[in-house]
């Protein structure tokens, strides 16, 4: 039997502090590692920059040190005939301690060399994307022209996936690594917030941009309904949040406002399928390029920690444009997920309840069996349940049609100083728990660059018990 993929996310920074052979090296030799899952084009230190919580838990055991002037783009090559159907200009890297360097011409004759698979991995948003490391400002000329719209008329801080110009442009990045460059696939991972989500967190629903209005038009809604019904939606939220009186409490009071106002559950289902259809497009130019090339998604953890996403995500749908699925289960940071996840629900529609009083509940319909509510951030989450559940439910949904690889968290970043801190025991388990609940795979993430060596120890020490080598994948 062929040894499982084991993957890790790396920054194209570690193979310029560590160098493209002695980091590979270590990562096979060390953290039996035959899968590179290379950020090559972001503005987000969480995919392409150094540890992003240094200041909170200090340098790791490897690499370099020392803040990283990151300015963010693109690290490869940017080739213009890939982009001729967008306005978007030249968005090649410029950060100084990386230089002009090609990632993947550096990396993949060496990978190939040791057996390894060299996958690049895409996260959407791009941009400005809070306790991700982002980059100070995005040097794109034209970019603006491509933001959201929301409800009030105000012009967003994300690009509308709508936009006819964003859009092809990510075709275009796609096809360009496809096209030119010998990789084993791509690793897409969509993390936007859906008109709902915005709206119980404090922010105003869209997008309502000209190009968004003609395709709901084409489909047959009509967008000033919808507009007017989200503003007294988005009105509750508003006086939800500031503390305001309902006279039947505010989850019937939500209930009663949703059901005066179904369009806005319309324009949320409308956005949703628009969300997925950027998915199975880039499925669809990978396996157009190259029906050999493997398409993963890497599946957002609020997918498993909300309801509402769960029920919108469904396991079954997504092995229609996937050939595998990347579950995110970062164990010791899941509790502040988790928490902030149900901070939005008692800051809004639970609002009455307290949240040792729901969160039993939530975590009965989520299949979740954690920590007490005030304990879960200190106490993270069990590799024994979470990751072993999460895994088990993956490969329930996905029959089959798909393989499973769990996003094994070594050293996520942490934002609060009681937050439970990885452990070589816990990345130990999770590897342990993937392959007892039917994982075929897995992925250390989110950053080799933030990562302990020393916790890599724990995940080699249970493959090799295991019976894996860390051979090819």
């Amino acid at each position: 039997m062929a040894d499982p993929l084991v993957g890790i996310q790396i920054s194209p920074i570690s193979f310029v502090d560590e160098g493209v052979e002695g980091c590979l090296d270590t990562l096979q030799r060390r953290a039996r590692v035959n899968a590179l899952m290379v950020g090559t084009v972001s503005w987000l230190g969480l995919k392409v920059g150094r540890r992003i919580s240094a200041e909170l838990d200090g340098w790791p055991d490897h690499g370099v040190p020392a803040p990283y002037t990151m300015r963010g783009g693109s690290y490869i090559r940017v080739r213009p005939e890939f982009y001729r159907r967008t306005a978007i200009g030249d968005f090649r890297a410029h950060d100084p301690e990386f230089g002009d360097r090609d990632v993947l011409e550096m990396v993949i004759p060496e990978a190939h060399k040791r057996g390894m698979k060299v996958i690049p991995e895409f996260m959407e948003p791009l941009f400005k994307y809070a306790g991700h490391g982002s980059a100070a400002s995005v040097e794109i000329p034209g970019m603006a022209q491509c933001m959201e719209i929301d409800v009030l008329g105000r012009i967003g801080g994300e690009p509308c996936t709508s936009n006819p110009d964003y859009r092809a442009w990510w075709h275009g990045i796609v096809e360009e690594h496809c096209r030119s460059y010998d990789i084993d696939g791509i690793m897409w991972c969509n993390e936007r917030n859906s008109p709902l989500d915005r709206m119980m967190q404090g922010q105003a629903p869209g997008c309502f941009c000209p190009h968004c209005r003609t395709e709901a038009g084409a489909r047959g809604i009509d967008v000033e309904r919808v507009r007017i019904a989200f503003r007294e939606v988005w009105r509750f939220f508003q006086d939800a949040r500031a503390g305001a009186k309902f006279v039947d409490g505010s989850f019937v009071e939500f209930l009663r406002v949703l059901l005066r106002n179904p369009e806005v559950l319309l324009w949320e289902r409308f956005w949703l399928e628009r969300s997925k259809d950027l998915d199975r497009e880039l499925y669809g130019i990978v396996k157009w390029c190259n029906p050999k090339l493997s398409f993963g998604l890497n599946v957002w953890n609020r997918n498993h920690f909300n309801p509402i996403r769960k029920a919108q995500w469904a396991w079954a749908e997504q092995t229609d444009y996937a050939d595998w699925v990347k579950p995110i289960v970062y164990q010791h940071q899941a509790g502040e997920v988790f928490a902030k996840e149900m901070g939005f629900f008692a800051s809004s529609v639970l609002r009455d309840f307290e949240a040792d009083e729901f969160v039993p509940a939530m975590y009965k319909l989520l299949g979740l069996r954690e920590a007490p509510w005030k304990e879960i951030v200190a106490a993270g989450m069990d590799p024994d349940t979470y990751v072993f559940g999460q895994c088990e439910d993956a490969v329930r949904g996905c029959a089959g049609k798909a393989k499973v690889y769990m996003g094994i968290g070594v050293d996520a970043p942490r934002t609060l100083a009681h937050q439970a801190v990885c452990t070589p025991d816990i990345v130990y388990r999770s590897v342990h728990a993937t392959f007892r609940a039917g994982g075929e795979g897995i992925v250390y993430s989110p950053n080799y660059a933030g990562m302990n060596l020393s916790n890599l120890d724990g995940g080699a020490r249970a493959l090799d018990e295991l019976g894996f080598g860390g051979g090819t994948a």
